[in-house]
């Protein structure tokens, strides 16, 4: 089960456990952090949609593992037009490692997200990112948890999907919401979910849209309903990382 007591897909629950298993940090990192709002405006300003394009070797949602050098990926994912590259650093079941963010962060320019499930604040500490992500669904105190991330400077991106879950990630102070289009419960995805959400966030508030987002229609769709960037993952990893981030960027 998660923090609010409900069921999640055996996956799922399996990922929490390691992850509220995993040790932190022993000091404080501090991040000196790339600006995503600042990467966003300049992808607009050059005529590009805002992709975050993820190094994902793999997941419990996609078959077979791709193991390519992170910082190469990386690399050729900004030379499609990537605004900025999210890294798993989950090891058990995404394949993901911190070295790999580490490789990462120094091969490109643009801002790097760790994409963890982070659940305690010495967790934060394991590595330098200028992202960190946060699920509502997974952590007991959000406020705290937002607040010990932007102590050490870094951009925490806080991933919902319910309006209960946007409700708590805006009271806790988060500048950058993720909107899941996939159900940890079933690990279904509906773009509805981005749909029914964007209406109620802020627009002073970064606003992402994830999972599900597959062709040149969903970006577009997940533009118009008030996507600021669009977090990509198998659609960029499956093929030509360049072209399809080119492809999506352009649409």
């Amino acid at each position: 089960m998660d923090s609010n007591g409900e069921e999640l897909a055996p996956a799922v629950r399996s990922i929490l456990t390691a992850a509220r298993e995993r040790a932190g940090g022993d000091e404080h990192v501090s991040v000196t952090p790339r600006s995503l709002t600042d990467a966003i405006a300049a992808a607009e300003a050059d005529g590009r949609v805002p992709v975050i394009a993820e190094v994902k070797p793999t997941s419990p949602t996609t078959e077979g593992q791709r193991d390519d050098d992170p910082a190469e990926l990386a690399r050729a994912m900004v030379a499609g037009g990537a605004t900025a590259i999210s890294v798993l650093t989950e090891p058990e079941h995404f394949g993901g490692s911190i070295a790999a963010l580490t490789q990462v962060r120094n091969a490109v320019d643009v801002p790097v997200l760790r994409k963890d499930f982070i659940v305690t604040e010495s967790q934060l500490d394991l590595v330098e990112s200028d992202l960190v992500l946060l699920i509502a669904r997974f952590v007991d105190d959000l406020e705290h948890l937002v607040a010990a991330a932007k102590r050490r400077g870094f951009q925490p991106l806080v991933e919902v999907h319910t309006r209960d879950e946007l409700d708590r990630a805006l009271d806790a102070g988060a500048e950058i919401v993720g909107v899941n289009n996939r159900d940890l419960g079933r690990l279904e995805v509906d773009l509805d979910t981005f749909e029914s959400l964007a209406p109620h966030v802020p627009d002073d508030v970064t606003l992402i849209a994830e999972s599900g987002i597959a062709s040149t229609d969903d970006v577009q769709r997940m533009r118009s309903a008030g996507a600021d960037a669009l977090l990509i993952g198998s659609a960029i990893m499956d093929g030509d990382v360049t072209e399809n981030v080119r492809r999506l960027t352009r649409a």
